[in-house]
């Protein structure tokens, strides 16, 4: 079998555990400005420190650390270190050159972290998603309140910079394709279109059922209407990307667990491919932690379990290798969501 036959063939056994928040793991080191400067950037005359993914090129031994750590609490998959890996969001830093290499080595450093894993345990195979972040700006919405038809950034620029970011992060051993944290639909269709041309470039099959890479996308609610940043019903967004043959669909981010489970069940009610969920630890507080621990997570996520609603779960903002190992703990007690093609209404 291949990795991604592996991977199918698992699915649809257990429920997967996605791993929890690299930023907030990485804020308990308590790093400097130095440990965000490579040699090479030694002089580098913008600030770096907060540019998290830079980390895999100056700080390797902190990011194996913390995948090594979720591995530990029972993850299946690891994020890439890549959330901002784009040359669009690397433009703030002055970075947009290195983008490619930051792609290239989170992906090896996760496969290195996630191989070393399987090989102690060859019953716990363990697979490596590559993230594709937001990026800063929106195709679908102006940031000058005074000329709404303006737009930061085009359709072709998002698919251009996102196919640099997949060709890193499948060079660097990337098992699936994770586009994330997705609030403008927009911006996420421009990743799936670089993803399909970069599949086609190297022959690669669209489907993952036949042989091709795994593809998952996750969108965000940003508020209690319901809708994304673009203002997408989730039933909308769900529309606007099925017409690639995903691995997965699901949310996170912006939302606790009790706070997505409405728009969670929407998702698995209609679509007919796995479902993936990785909410926050609860809402953020007045100074913009989270507070909730691995219990009351493990706790209202076990509601998604008993529902039958997904098949991959794990954490966002705030969540820790503790909220992990609960949440994979209470997993093992359910079985993943049936997987049946839905209706459309053709028949």
């Amino acid at each position: 079998m291949n990795r991604s036959e592996l991977l199918l063939s698992i699915a649809k056994k257990k429920v997967l555990i996605l791993d929890g928040a690299m930023g907030t793991m990485i804020q308990r080191y308590q790093l400097s400005e130095e440990d965000f400067r490579t040699p090479d950037l030694a002089d580098h005359p913008k600030p770096l420190k907060g540019n998290n993914d830079l980390l895999s090129l100056s700080r390797p031994d902190v990011v194996k650390a913390i995948h090594a750590a979720y591995l530990d609490a029972g993850a299946d998959i690891l994020e890439t270190n890549t959330f901002s890996g784009t040359s669009i969001a690397q433009e703030d830093y002055g970075l947009q050159h290195l983008a490619y290499e930051i792609n290239f080595q989170s992906a090896k450093i996760a496969r290195e972290v996630a191989d070393a894993f399987t090989l102690k345990n060859p019953d716990k195979p363990r697979f490596v998603a590559g993230a594709l972040g937001p990026t800063n700006k929106t195709a679908s919405l102006s940031p000058d309140v005074n000329d709404p038809g303006y737009r930061a950034i085009s359709f072709d620029q998002l698919a251009e910079a996102y196919k640099e970011q997949v060709k890193g992060l499948l060079d660097g051993g990337a098992d699936i394709l994770l586009v994330e944290t997705i609030f403008d639909t927009l911006n996420a269709k421009a990743a799936l279109f670089a993803i399909q041309e970069v599949f086609e470039e190297r022959n690669i099959p669209l489907n993952p059922e036949e042989g091709g890479i795994p593809i998952m996308i996750s969108g965000t609610i940003t508020d209690a209407s319901g809708r994304t940043l673009s203002g997408q019903t989730t039933e909308a967004f769900l529309i606007s990307v099925s017409h690639v043959p995903l691995f997965s669909v699901g949310l996170n981010c912006a939302l606790g667990a009790k706070e997505l489970r409405p728009y969670l069940k929407v998702l698995a009610d209609n679509t007919p491919f796995f479902v993936s969920a990785y909410p926050n630890a609860g809402l953020p507080n007045e100074f913009g932690q989270y507070d909730q621990g691995a219990t009351e997570m493990a706790n209202q996520v076990e509601e998604f379990l008993k529902e039958g609603h997904v098949n991959i779960l794990g954490g966002c903002c705030g969540t820790t290798p503790e909220h992990i190992a609960a949440i994979a703990k209470l997993a093992e007690k359910y079985q993943p969501r049936k997987v049946e093609l839905v209706n459309t209404g053709d028949e």
